[in-house]
């Protein structure tokens, strides 16, 4: 598996725009703003050696991120995406990219296919009654989000650019008139939970072949088996369990999980109203707007297996069900075999229970820092700095609840 969470390291610039193999149905062509400023105020110089941009002045910087000018050998004609999703689970088939676009591919060391996306760069097919702008502190909040979530070990796109861009915009939820910005993100993958939603309400069987078959060879670089459906639901499933359980343990409310904001390689993006937990609060919200509790801290993990049921649901269009139900009972067994194994149990339980569960020392005080965080009476600040390496990826296996979320 190849993870965005991994630590970036100098490469070559190597062109690959792979989503032209999709053709005309992924997305739509789309004309950038012309901004009346183009001011750089945050370049990702970390990320870009990972891509081999680094080396760009600010002003060809500028050209490429804020005025859209084509990269060399890349895409000619940036790319309004098409999908559909459920909004706190209501099905929205009007929607797609409205105030971005995919703008570039390319290849890091490792073979990965990074995307270059953004955020703010103009009115789209799909903007509907919106300007296609972003704000200044829209942007400022995504650079504070990716930055932590990255020390963090959760699997993210990075922000890699933030250009203001001299308008004055207009929003009914914090002061206007607020500056506005363009920002582009750098990710393993912008097709969605609702890019598969969308193929499967247009009855597109060939097309969404075509779309497993390039996540599979593009994104996850692993060959066809003799159902892809299945063989990409077992991947997604292993990442977006990942993705919930690192979320549970850096105290993160993404806020808006919905099917639209989920990538098909569990990679975490689109940060808005986004909060982080001082202290183990299950109720704790992020979006104003979440007057149900739908996306609360505790309920990030159920949220997710029920979009991955969505995901599920579509791919019924090319495969039978039961393979695909298979894959999702064999998820939730072995998530249930470490859940009670290893988190939120009682450990004098365990130590009188005819089998004892034999821990080593360094488990034995994860399981005190896991009570004593459960319990409030640490923050979870402080079981961030234990749990490093290989206990952060054991934490991640254990929190994952396909059935009810976090215990």
């Amino acid at each position: 598996m190849q993870y965005m969470n991994k630590k970036p390291f100098p490469s070559p610039y190597r062109p690959d725009p792979q989503i032209a193999s999709l053709g005309a149905q992924i997305g739509d062509p789309a004309q950038p703003a012309n901004f009346p400023e183009t001011i750089l105020r945050f370049r990702n110089d970390r990320w870009a050696e990972t891509i081999g941009l680094a080396d760009y002045d600010d002003a060809t910087w500028i050209g490429h991120f804020g005025r859209f000018e084509p990269l060399p050998g890349n895409m000619p004609l940036p790319l309004a995406l098409r999908y559909h999703g459920h909004q706190f689970r209501v099905y929205n088939p009007d929607i797609g990219d409205g105030r971005g676009f995919l703008f570039a591919q390319m290849r890091d060391g490792d073979d990965r296919l990074l995307d270059l996306g953004t955020k703010g760069s103009g009115t789209t097919p799909y903007s509907r009654r919106g300007d296609g702008r972003f704000t200044l502190k829209g942007g400022v909040r995504e650079i504070l989000a990716t930055e932590m979530l990255e020390a963090l070990g959760v699997n993210t796109s990075k922000t890699f650019s933030i250009i203001e861009t001299g308008e004055a915009l207009m929003r009914g939820d914090e002061p206007s008139p607020t500056r506005s910005a363009v920002m582009v993100r750098l990710s393993h993958s912008h097709v969605r939970i609702g890019s598969f939603q969308r193929v499967a309400a247009e009855g597109d069987a060939e097309f969404m072949q075509q779309l497993i078959t390039y996540c599979l060879t593009q994104l996850y670089n692993v060959a066809l088996s003799e159902n892809p459906a299945t063989q990409l639901l077992a991947l997604a499933v292993e990442r977006v369990a990942d993705l919930a359980a690192s979320y549970m343990t850096a105290g993160f409310v993404h806020g808006v999980l919905n099917t639209d904001n989920i990538n098909i390689t569990g990679e975490s993006f689109d940060y808005g109203p986004w909060r982080f937990t001082e202290y183990w609060d299950p109720q704790f919200t992020a979006a104003y707007f979440d007057e149900s509790g739908l996306y609360a801290f505790g309920r990030q993990a159920e949220a997710l297996h029920w979009n991955l049921g969505q995901l599920a649901v579509a791919l019924r269009l090319v495969s039978e069900a039961p393979p695909l139900v298979d894959v999702a009972a064999e998820a939730a067994a072995e998530a249930a075999r470490i859940r009670e194994l290893m988190i939120f149990e009682d450990l004098r339980e365990l130590a009188s229970a005819s089998t004892v569960l034999e821990l080593r020392k360094d488990e034995r005080e994860l399981h005190a820092r896991l009570e004593s965080w459960k319990n409030g009476q640490q923050p979870i600040t402080h079981f961030h700095r234990f749990c490093e390496g290989d206990r952060h990826a054991m934490l991640a296996r254990m929190v994952w609840d396909p059935s009810t979320g976090l215990r």
